[in-house]
């Protein structure tokens, strides 16, 4: 069942404008998922995963198939990846490259538990038409890597490291703008900034903009962000406590946890739509709805 209401109605093709009169439009959106058909939490290697407690892969399953349809219904295009077994956390799709303009940069995980995901993403992308770039540092894809226009937001603290970021310029010839998490609650960039959209400025000026927990990062990085988006969303730590900020965006309609409703109400009056979609089961491995969801920019 999808979680859209009567006024979050499915638009029948991208992109569409907002009824509402907000001027938002709903970009079309090309991600690559991962059904979590083994999904469990067997190991620790974040905060969220307590391998004593129970999981439900029924569960996971479902609520996942949710996001995937509500998706669909809003006019994106969804591609998969097989799981494949013994790899539980490859449905955390945004962690396995990053992917601009066709060309795919694959994934280095810094923990033993997820490195035999690397090779079947890499194949995955070779097969579908992306050229490929094995990476040579650490880094953990779009989980730490965030394109907010032309300009390439970078996380480091805990997972991808700092030589990761000039790597990251050199493969995609952009700026590379590097933030440090300091908690290890949100151990992922995706965790504490959800990318907005491009929204226009003055003279007409695209202006891509975000949405962010400030108490994740250092003071140096906070700096860097009041400066480069000065109207960002700032959210509450009990909306990034619940992952809010692990979210995706079509310009207008923003996927976020139906518990972070503060973050919800900001959006409202940003002129967003926010579309609530549960996956409690998921977060039990350390993953939100961002997390699922890899975003495919270019080439088939």
């Amino acid at each position: 069942m999808s979680p859209l209401s009567q006024d979050q109605a499915p638009v029948a093709a991208a992109p569409a404008a907002d009824p509402s009169g907000s001027g938002r439009v709903a970009q079309h959106r090309r991600y690559l998922m991962c059904r979590p058909e083994h999904f469990t939490v067997s190991y620790r290697i974040n905060p969220w995963m307590e391998p004593a407690n129970p999981t439900d892969t029924a569960k996971a399953l479902a609520q996942w198939q949710v996001l995937h349809d509500t998706y669909v219904e809003l006019g994106h295009e969804v591609e998969l990846i097989d799981p494949v077994p013994g790899l539980p956390d490859m449905v955390y799709t945004a962690n396995g490259g990053f992917v601009i303009d066709g060309r795919a940069l694959g994934v280095r995980f810094r923990v033993e538990e997820r490195r035999g995901e690397e090779r079947p993403f890499m194949d995955w992308f070779a097969a579908h038409g992306f050229e490929v770039v094995e990476p040579v540092e650490v880094q953990e894809g779009e989980g730490d890597f965030l394109l907010v226009g032309d300009t390439i937001l970078a996380g480091t603290g805990f997972r991808s490291v700092g030589d990761s970021h000039r790597e990251l310029g050199e493969v995609f010839g952009r700026e590379v703008v590097s933030l440090r998490l300091t908690d290890p609650r949100f151990y992922h960039l995706d965790t504490a900034i959800a990318v907005l959209d491009p929204v226009e400025g003055p003279g007409g000026v695209e202006r891509a903009n975000i949405a962010y927990l400030p108490s994740a990062f250092d003071d140096a990085s906070r700096a860097i962000l009041e400066e480069r988006y000065p109207d960002a969303i700032r959210v509450s730590d009990a909306d990034g406590a619940v992952f809010g900020l692990n979210a995706a965006s079509d310009g207008l309609n923003v996927f976020i946890s139906p518990r972070a409703t503060g973050f919800a109400e900001q959006l409202r009056e940003r002129g967003y739509r926010p579309v609530p979609v549960d996956l409690s089961e998921l977060l039990l491995g350390g993953g939100g709805i961002k997390c699922c969801t890899l975003e495919l920019r270019g080439s088939r």
